[in-house]
């Protein structure tokens, strides 16, 4: 019978992770660029608010944006895939002349992930399957702190993920405004 090793005799293995795993980018938003990007999300969104009519402030909240990893994973995998989007009439639909049985169609101008989580493999899989479908990726790195700070954009505690959905807000316009910054500095590099 062998003994089993106590932790303390276990080698410790730890591997970085590699850009790739990491997911299609590498580039995180941080610093200053940060504290303006979520500012800027903020003060969109209180103005937003002013003008949601007589909806209840949370189901306003999920009209606009896909709050946690599991709600954008859904909105991701909903969404069609870049690539069958342009096939042309090859569909399903096409050849059988129904539609499928599924919720409507709702799609994501961009998505926002707290990269410094704990663990990473929480929102490890938002990177590629977002680009499948082409959605822009932004990487947000604050200490271990980006979750809270993302979670006080859409008024909760935590948040690792947020999906912005494509609308026409005011919201939406901050976030064209943050991913054109984005690129300007991501082609600068």
């Amino acid at each position: 019978m062998s003994k089993k090793k106590s932790k303390s005799q276990l080698p410790a293995v730890k591997a970085p992770l590699i850009d790739g795993e990491q997911g299609v980018t590498s580039d995180y938003i941080g610093g200053d660029d940060l504290d303006d990007l979520l500012s800027k999300l903020t003060r969109s969104v209180e103005v937003a608010k002013a003008s949601r009519g007589g909806l209840p402030e949370k189901i306003w909240m999920k009209r606009q944006f896909a709050i946690g990893v599991n709600d954008v994973t859904r909105v991701l995998e909903r969404m069609p895939a870049a690539a069958v989007t342009q096939s042309g009439p090859c569909s399903s639909e096409a050849q059988t002349g129904k539609a499928p049985l599924t919720a409507p169609s709702v799609s994501l101008q961009a998505v926002l992930v707290a990269a410094d989580c704990n663990p990473k493999w929480l929102t490890k899989h938002i990177p590629t399957l977002a680009s499948t479908r082409q959605v822009p990726v932004l990487c947000l790195k604050d200490n271990k702190e980006s979750s809270l700070r993302l979670g006080q954009v859409v008024n909760v505690r935590t948040a690792l993920a947020i999906g912005v959905k494509a609308r026409d807000s005011i919201i939406n316009k901050a976030v064209d405004e943050a991913l054109r910054t984005a690129n300007l500095v991501a082609n600068e590099s």
